[in-house]
């Protein structure tokens, strides 16, 4: 079992890609090393959103399915088979597949995993917590959400670490509105979890998201300003994505390239919507 000694996780085995049926639309990027540079910006008209909208539903609604049928004893891979089957059932892409050369359909983020974690023979155990990261690729645009899952036997300081998490994010969303620099979302999360003392993971942030899976702009989860003071517009579109963590906020990542871990390998939680920022605030883009 992928799990060392001191019962951190290390890489497992990865099995094949799993395989998308030829009339389902690809993005562009699959097959190439990376995503074509970005030339339009992160306002999108009614149709678009709602485009979004759709993509995020069926986004939502893998993670349902993940959440039905998640079992200790379960390995990543399974996980990551069921979002891709829920995904391609209903005509989309898994926007990770073949994104700058991931190999899975999901992420799926263990205990101390912060992000990005690729699913292979770990086998998912009591007492554990796991984050799956699924996004849609569907008429054109990506809808993308991740949640997190308790197993049986979760710890308290976890649990409360799990839903105060969920909480932040909405606090997070609680702060958009047209006018403001999008610097204020990360403002509320970090003064939130501060009062627990949580790590706030500050390298790895949310991100427009649209017509491509990763637009450029960034939206971070700590008090960044001055920094990063792109200004809310209604009919913006991008994630909001909170990473808290037991410790550090600092992080290594593996060999992958990919999987994102907490330096003190202290448990960590996310969870994410994709939002549009409306007269009155935000609407969440990601639901099923």
């Amino acid at each position: 079992m992928p799990k060392d000694s001191n019962g951190q996780i290390i890489p497992g085995t990865l099995s094949a890609a799993l395989a998308v049926a030829p009339g389902i639309r690809r993005p562009e990027y699959v097959g190439k090393a990376a995503p074509s540079p970005y030339e339009g910006d992160n306002v999108y008209d009614t149709d678009a959103i709602e485009r979004i909208r759709n993509a995020g539903r069926i986004a939502s609604g893998a993670l349902d399915a993940v959440g039905a049928a998640l079992r200790p004893g379960m390995t990543t891979a399974e996980v990551d088979a069921i979002g891709h089957d829920y995904v391609t059932s209903h005509g989309a892409y898994p926007s990770t597949l073949g994104y700058r050369g991931y190999p899975k359909s999901s992420c799926t983020s263990l205990n101390e995993i912060i992000c990005h974690g690729i699913p292979d023979d770990t086998v998912i155990e009591d007492g554990d917590i796991l984050n799956v990261d699924i996004t849609a690729f569907l008429e054109g645009v990506h809808g993308d959400t991740n949640r997190m899952f308790m197993l049986p036997g979760v710890s308290q300081d976890v649990s409360d670490l799990v839903e105060r998490t969920e909480e932040s994010l909405r606090r997070g969303m609680k702060a958009v509105a047209p006018g403001r620099q999008v610097n204020v979302i990360g403002r509320a999360i970090e003064s939130y979890a501060k009062r627990f003392g949580y790590g706030v993971v500050r390298d790895f942030t949310g991100h427009g998201v649209g017509t491509n899976f990763h637009s450029g702009l960034i939206i971070p989860h700590y008090d960044s300003a001055p920094q990063y003071d792109d200004i809310m517009e209604v009919g913006m579109v991008f994630t909001i994505e909170p990473m808290l963590t037991l410790g550090t906020h600092e992080w290594n990542m593996w060999d992958d390239n990919w999987t994102v871990v907490t330096k003190d390998a202290s448990w960590t939680a996310q969870f994410e919507h994709t939002i549009v920022v409306t007269e009155t605030g935000a609407e969440i883009l990601t639901l099923s």
